[in-house]
């Protein structure tokens, strides 16, 4: 029996379940408003279940396993063997246990859940498809509505997801077995965390990128040291190739790769992982009936609030245009979107936004670069701190990289910061604080650091772009 469609109203409707969708709902129901999360899949989105969770549980496997492992110079000495069905359940646990946090926080807020796919019918309702056979439909009428439909991976032709040697990253963190060769497709940072991790695994890694160089959108010094260490790790790479296709051989596959003047190359591998970037997703909702329009990539216009062209829609996240594509930058349009429909005098104007990526070393950065500031029309001055100078880094034995710091040099003010080395994804939080506060070089390197951290190298960096560094030469 079908259910008919039925119809009901909120007040605010949001689209998508993610870190942008899921922040929004509940920011909305917390300021008194009768709101609606329309779901088709996971709650948490592709970060929580199919990205940045599970890769950041998988890494921290691959990790323990290759230091536990490689750590003769300390005198210990251990052949770890790694259960790669156990791992992908440990790490599906810790997803599990996120999401399933997420659904109680929703309705313990008060946001009405809804399972099922959204299509506009017009600029004031959408229809629920729900999922499976004989569920039906319902059709909700809203006065507000936030897309937050997130994102999905590009797909290159002649690699098709749906042939079992071709994975996506969610194929490859779905993975119970480590391939023996390993194509990654894309040195990009999803490329480089992937490739990192299965190498540590075990996996004979293979990197092809069209471009010159890895992590595109980071400078060359920062990307050196992972290269580096990636090198290390016995990862090969292969820069101004693009992946053509592949084939089945008696042993395997053979991937394909044509450079710009036609050279053809091929690599054998088990399996090939396809990292080649993320598209938005606005094209499943029928917004053309609601009066939207997306632009040839599919990306929507916003303003500072966080509204479309129709007044009363909104969109976060990565569909929105000209947006880095991180969880946590969702989450902040997901709260102006929301506050701003509740009445709040709010926008969507940080001074600055950190992003991270997982590779060994990490890689933090917020705010300007060097190159940056001078566009700008800013004279900087820089201060630089190498983790070989310091102690609680030489204590861990990851001492590759350093912390730089941007600085105005007629102000003090802080304008942006790189750090590659150990735990730079939560360092970058100090500085992204320090330019969020207008604070000074002056500020950060007088702020007393515990010893011994990394942290220290924060305020060494900002010591050096002073003069006064004592751990380091200064420049």
């Amino acid at each position: 029996m079908v259910v008919g469609d039925i119809a009901t109203g909120t007040e605010v409707l949001v689209i998508g379940a993610g870190p942008g969708g899921y922040v929004a709902a509940i920011r909305a129901a917390q300021n008194g408003l009768d709101t609606t999360l329309v779901e088709k899949d996971a709650y948490g989105g592709t970060c929580l279940n199919y990205g940045c969770i599970p890769s950041k549980a998988l890494i921290t496997g691959a990790d323990l396993a290759h230091e536990a492992g490689n750590a003769e110079e300390m005198g210990i000495h251990a052949d770890p063997v790694v259960d790669m069905s156990q791992l992908r359940d440990w790490k599906n646990g810790v997803v599990d246990q996120l999401t399933g946090g997420v659904e109680k926080l929703c309705k313990a807020n008060g946001v009405n859940l809804v399972e099922g796919t959204a299509r506009f019918k017009d600029e004031n309702a959408v229809r629920i498809a729900h999922g499976g056979e004989g569920q039906g439909s319902e059709t909700i009428e809203f006065e507000h509505c936030i897309i937050a439909t997130g994102s999905r991976v590009i797909q290159i032709p002649g690699f098709d997801f749906g042939d079992e040697p071709v994975w996506s990253s969610r194929d490859a963190l779905e993975a119970d077995t480590v391939p023996e060769r390993l194509v990654v497709v894309g040195g990009g940072y999803i490329g480089m965390e992937l490739s990192t991790t299965f190498a540590k695994l075990g996996a004979d890694v293979t990197v092809v990128e069209m471009l010159d160089d890895i992590l595109p959108g980071y400078e060359s010094d920062v990307a050196r040291v992972v290269r580096k260490r990636a090198e290390d790790l016995g990862i090969d790479m292969h820069f101004g190739e693009g992946a053509s296709g592949w084939r089945d051989e008696d042993d395997g596959i053979m991937v394909t790769t044509e450079t710009e003047d036609g050279e053809e190359n091929e690599y054998r591998a088990d399996k090939v992982l396809v990292a080649v970037g993320r598209s938005p997703v606005t094209d499943t909702m029928d917004i053309e009936s609601a009066g939207l329009e997306a632009d040839d990539r599919g990306f929507l216009s916003v303003d500072e609030c966080r509204r479309t062209d129709v007044e009363h829609i909104y969109a976060v996240g990565d569909v929105v245009e000209d947006t880095p594509m991180l969880a946590h930058v969702a989450s902040k349009e997901g709260i102006v979107a929301a506050e701003h429909i509740a009445g709040e005098p709010v926008a969507f104007d940080s001074q600055a936004v950190p992003a991270a990526v997982f590779t060994d070393p990490e890689i933090g950065t917020v705010g300007m670069t060097e190159a940056d500031a001078e566009e700008a029309g800013f004279t900087p001055v820089v201060g630089q701190m190498p983790f070989r100078a310091s102690g609680r880094a030489l204590t861990t034995n990851h001492a590759d990289g350093f912390v730089r710091v941007v600085a105005d040099e007629e102000s003090g003010f802080v304008l942006g910061a790189q750090i590659v080395g150990p735990e730079a994804s939560e360092l970058i939080a100090e500085l992204a604080f320090a330019i969020e506060m207008g604070a000074t070089l002056e500020d950060v390197a007088s702020t007393i650091h515990t010893h011994p951290t990394l942290a220290e190298a924060v305020m060494e960096a900002a010591e050096n772009a002073l003069g006064q560094a004592i751990h380091t030469l200064n420049r």
